[in-house]
C-alpha cells in the first residue's frame, strides 16, 4: 500500500474485536448519520443504560467513537480517521498477494 501505512497488528485487532458485535455495528450505523446523544442510542437501541455504556466503552477504547460532555450528557461520535484507517487496511489485504505466502510444493 503506497500512500499509507498499514496499522499495527494489534490496533487492527482491537478495532474488528469492537466492530464483532451487532450492537456496536448498529451504534456505528447510527452514529454515521452524525452526533448522537446517549439518550438517543439508547432510545434507538432500546438498550438498557449499563449495556449501552459497555458497548460504547469498548468502542471508544479502540479508537473508534469520541465523546464530549455537554451538562449532563455525553455526546457521541465516529471517529472518521479510524473508519478511514480500518477502510485503507481491508482494501491493503488481498489473499495471497503479500510475502510469506505460501508457494512452496508443500501446500500442494
Amino acid at each position: 500500500m503506497p500512500t499509507a501505512t498499514l496499522p499495527q497488528s494489534s490496533r487492527a485487532a482491537r478495532w474488528f474485536h469492537a466492530l464483532s458485535d451487532e450492537t456496536r455495528v448498529e451504534v456505528v450505523r447510527l452514529l454515521s448519520h452524525g452526533e448522537r446523544c446517549v439518550c438517543e442510542l439508547q432510545d434507538a437501541l432500546d438498550a438498557a443504560q449499563s449495556r449501552l455504556s459497555f458497548h460504547l466503552k469498548v468502542l471508544k477504547d479502540a479508537g473508534l467513537v469520541t465523546d464530549r460532555r455537554d451538562g449532563r450528557w455525553v455526546h457521541y461520535a465516529l471517529n472518521r480517521d479510524a473508519l478511514d484507517e480500518i477502510a485503507a487496511f481491508a482494501a491493503a489485504v488481498h489473499p495471497g498477494k503479500h510475502a510469506g505466502s505460501c508457494r512452496s510444493a508443500c501446500c500442494e
